[in-house]
């Protein structure tokens, strides 16, 4: 079982290559937007001392936070295509006739798709925020330098420490939220003959239309907009959105685990997993 999952992982990684180049092109397109201001940022930098220090310490992060959340975004874009086409992929190359030849289970085969998208793109993503990050502390360091300016100016303000830490708990917080998300995707997937993204989305959508026709209320769409923004207000202390998030005080993990939206969407993912691996047992090639 271990040995299968770990090949078949290998197999998603070798066979998508999207999901490290989508972030790597984003990061690199970031950092090339970021390089072309930098010159603005520094000469910004020259006056902070002058900028109350809580809003001084939100311009100078707010940078490295603009660049991380555009990669960590893609890095969810990603994930979504990628589980909308896992399933419906390998019937309409009909590839699925050589994986179901070789001894692997259709329990390995949905579930490694699921932690690709669940966990390894996620981490790839955050692998490349960070390494952006980097980057960008390194050259406005020495822009500064060249400029007159030391290295503390900056430095004193960003909280190193904390930073990677505060991202990392955001991914992963992310991560479970949207883990019905991509299930829910694998599952049409699975079943689609054509368009899963489409058919994924019909059920929701004719819902919404029905109850604002028949009750005239819109618990349907407060639904889909709390399970795809609802994780910064049940992740982070109040008000945390409102300032960058990269101390670990803006925390709020107690609150997370312990919410019912967290647990009810992960047992709505193991269902629609459940449900995925039976799907692709019977189904054909398109």
């Amino acid at each position: 079982m271990k040995g299968h999952m770990y090949w078949s992982v290998r197999r998603e990684l070798w066979e998508n290559r999207s999901i490290y180049v989508a972030p790597f092109a984003i990061a690199v397109l970031a950092l090339f937007g970021f390089f072309t201001h930098v010159g603005k940022f520094a000469n910004r930098l020259r006056e902070i001392d002058t900028v109350a220090a809580a809003r001084a310490q939100i311009e100078v992060v707010i940078p490295y936070g603009m660049v991380a959340s555009a990669i960590l975004f893609v890095g969810v874009l990603v994930a979504v295509f990628y589980c909308a086409d896992a399933l419906n992929g390998e019937r309409r190359d009909r590839s699925i006739l050589f994986w179901k030849s070789m001894p692997v289970s259709d329990r390995v085969t949905v579930l490694s798709k699921a932690l690709v998208a669940i966990a390894l793109v996620p981490l790839i993503a955050y692998a490349f925020a960070l390494a952006a990050q980097l980057v960008m502390l390194v050259v406005s360091s020495a822009v500064l330098a060249a400029k007159g300016i030391g290295p503390g100016v900056q430095l004193s303000r960003i909280p190193l420490a904390e930073m990677p830490l505060v991202m990392l708990y955001g991914v992963a917080v992310h991560a479970l939220w949207y883990a019905p998300i991509y299930s829910w995707l694998l599952l049409v997937s699975a079943w689609a003959r054509r368009a899963p993204l489409l058919w994924a989305a019909l059920p929701f959508f004719a819902a919404f239309v029905v109850e604002m026709l028949a009750l005239g209320s819109s618990h349907v769409l407060s639904l889909v907009k709390y399970r795809l923004t609802g994780a910064m207000a049940e992740a982070f202390v109040a008000d945390a959105a409102k300032t960058p998030i990269v101390h670990l005080a803006q925390l709020d993990p107690a609150k997370f685990l312990s919410s019912p939206g967290l647990w009810l969407g992960l047992l709505f993912a193991v269902a629609c997993l459940a449900i995925a691996i039976r799907v692709r047992r019977y189904r054909e090639p398109n």
